[in-house]
């Protein structure tokens, strides 16, 4: 029995959708991080990008545990001396509702150009709707 090995040509891709309304944000991020990369499929093949679509909805709605909304930071370096700033989750929440979880997740993917394709089949929205009705995504539990 040879070991099967994916490519682009007989990858099958699914889409999925994610409430994230009341989760937490590091372990919704690792199941959805994991359904991205392909590793929930027997087909998983390390150099493949054989994961599926997901969306996120209800962002805007993410828990943080313990007193992580004040303490926990976001940095961005502009490049120059002393040009580091540093935001709060809560602000960061305030601001982009999104970027929190889309950051955990694209996060946790592969940082090369494979993790690049990966990431481009997340979609993150802040409310209940989004507009991949067309795709028929199922449901998927976290």
């Amino acid at each position: 029995m040879n070991t099967f090995m994916a490519n682009a040509q007989n990858v099958t891709r699914k889409w999925y959708v994610v409430d994230a309304e009341g989760k937490t944000l590091g372990r919704l991020a690792t199941q959805v991080a994991t359904v991205l990369r392909g590793k929930h499929k027997p087909t998983y093949t390390p150099h493949v990008d054989c994961g599926d679509y997901v969306i996120v909805i209800n962002a805007d709605k993410i828990e943080l545990t313990g007193k992580k909304w004040n303490q926990k930071m976001y940095y961005s370096h502009s490049g120059y001396n002393g040009g580091l700033k540093e935001t709060a989750a809560k602000d960061v929440m305030a601001k982009f509702p999104t970027r929190m979880v889309e950051k955990a997740i694209v996060g946790m993917l592969p940082h090369t150009n494979l993790g690049a394709q990966m990431a481009k089949k997340l979609f993150v929205y802040a409310g209940p709707e989004h507009k991949h009705i067309a795709q028929q995504p199922e449901k998927l539990e976290v």
